[in-house]
């Protein structure tokens, strides 16, 4: 074992999850509103 590979931020590899989840308080309400308004526009174009 005086050769396994050691762990250090360095050498690891960007998960992509973990880039994504710090920005997900943001991205998730801009999200909603951006759909809401978009149905709220489509529910007014159509009547």
């Amino acid at each position: 074992m005086a050769n396994a590979p050691q762990h250090t931020p360095a050498n690891d590899q960007q998960d992509v999850v973990e880039s994504i989840v710090h920005h997900m308080p943001v991205v998730l309400p801009v999200a909603g509103a951006v759909l809401i308004f978009l149905l709220a526009f489509i529910a007014v174009f159509m009547a």
